[in-house]
């Protein structure tokens, strides 16, 4: 690792068990989920008709000035109430004198609730029945009439930085990534580099993203990435199990404040964790799939790793690995788990049944661009406390997947390190590195 350290001051989260740091770490270390059915559209006749969707959630509590925001979109509403708790735990409002050029952004965030019901009422009051084609001038009328531009510009990818940026006065560097389930863990890293080039002293980093619309859960359902276990919802995300179907769809989002450990001492911050390693890499394979060896995810781990000075195959001064847990990235498909497994092994070796890996998926869903973010406050909630949240329902063992997930019940357990992965739809490869805070 070359340039400044870089340290985790602050957390936040919006998720589909809970709107807070402790309720939700109290519901994934006793093996929770909040899976139910959908209700922000008719889903009856989907293949898949439930998620983890966020829920009594009130945007407006977390920000100084709602009007200030006007009618954000759901992505957007989300980042801003992570922001808020990861800011207000930081403690870097209270500092007089914070220099807000040197404080930027960077987010993984996908869009917001795309509004499916007015595009199709202008697709079909344009629609030529005997052509078999839309008129377009047709479709435009139409759209004027059905579609609101304003909330239309509101789901967009790159609005939560905009908004974050205006809640809290931020005017450094301001970057968003939508590399699909790796943007988190992608943006945090990449915030990490900026910072220890020396271009910014604080950035506020993370993701946030609904898909629980119509277009997504189409679309997910006609790549068979969901589980489609609409008869036992509690059980369909199932991680490592023989049984495995697909992943269920969450919501929400994630951030945390990041610093120059100068930075943080400086102002006296409560330091979280530390930093120490980030990599990324790329399958050069396929859109839909990892490469089957696993060296993509390997490449990523091994990169991480080698900037923080970790030896995956190693063992510290109390004869544990070097790396005392794994957040996988855990999706429940059946491509996934045994890639990230046979990767796991790749990369540390006699090591790797040693270490425990879990996959909270199994009960928070998929946050597709913010799980990485939310994987990665799990690590420093695993730190702080002691305990791994388990991998729920997995009580059908893959007998090709052998590794430590920690089923169904949570385990106490000491840990300094933690490896966190993200693996993204066309073979986009995350891994960041966090250590228990060193003199």
């Amino acid at each position: 690792m070359s340039g400044r350290r870089v340290v985790i001051t602050g957390s936040g989260w919006i998720t589909p068990m809970g709107h807070d740091l402790d309720s939700v770490w109290k519901r994934l270390v006793a093996g929770e989920t909040m899976v139910g059915p959908i209700d922000r559209f008719d889903a009856a006749t989907f293949p898949t008709s439930f998620a983890n969707q966020v829920r009594e959630y009130d945007w407006t509590k977390y920000v100084e000035n709602a009007a200030r925001h006007g009618q954000p979109g759901m992505h957007t509403a989300f980042a801003l109430g992570a922001a808020r708790q990861a800011w207000d735990a930081s403690g870097l409002g209270d500092l007089d004198g914070l220099d807000r050029r040197r404080c930027g952004l960077y987010l993984g965030s996908g869009e917001g609730a795309l509004d499916f019901n007015s595009y199709q009422k202008s697709t079909i009051a344009s629609w030529q029945k005997e052509l078999a084609k839309i008129d377009d001038g047709a479709w435009q009328a139409a759209a004027a009439e059905y579609i609101d531009g304003e909330y239309e510009v509101a789901q967009e990818p790159n609005e939560p930085i905009t908004h974050i940026a205006r809640e809290f006065g931020l005017r450094g560097p301001a970057f968003n990534c939508l590399t699909a389930c790796a943007a988190s863990t992608q943006a945090i890293g990449e915030a990490c580099d900026i910072l220890r080039r020396g271009d910014a002293d604080v950035m506020i980093s993370g993701g946030t993203h609904t898909m629980l619309h119509v277009l997504g859960i189409t679309g997910f359902n006609r790549l068979t990435a969901l589980s489609t276990r609409s008869e036992d919802p509690e059980h369909a995300s199932r991680p490592f199990s023989r049984s495995r179907g697909g992943f269920v769809m969450g919501e929400g989002s994630g951030v945390i404040v990041l610093e120059s450990l100068e930075h943080a001492q400086a102002r006296g911050a409560n330091i979280l964790a530390e930093v120490t390693g980030y990599g990324s890499s790329a399958d050069a394979y396929r859109i839909t799939d990892l490469h089957p060896d696993g060296r993509g995810p390997a490449a990523a781990m091994h990169a991480a790793m080698r900037e923080a000075g970790i030896d995956p195959r190693g063992c510290d001064a109390q004869g544990r690995p070097e790396v005392q847990y794994i957040s996988a990235h855990g999706t429940g498909t059946q491509e996934n788990d045994s890639i990230e497994t046979k990767s796991v092994k790749l990369v540390f070796g006699d090591n790797a049944p040693k270490i425990p890996m879990t996959s909270i998926k199994s009960m928070m869903g998929h946050l597709i661009c913010a799980a990485g973010a939310v994987e990665l406050i799990t690590c420093l909630l695993i730190m702080r406390d002691g305990v791994i949240p388990p991998t729920i329902n997995l009580t059908d063992p893959d007998p090709d997947l052998d590794l430590d997930y920690v089923p169904n019940v949570a385990r106490e357990a000491s840990v300094d390190t933690c490896l966190s992965n993200s693996f993204g739809f066309g073979g986009q490869n995350d891994t960041v590195v966090v250590q228990r805070p060193r003199s």
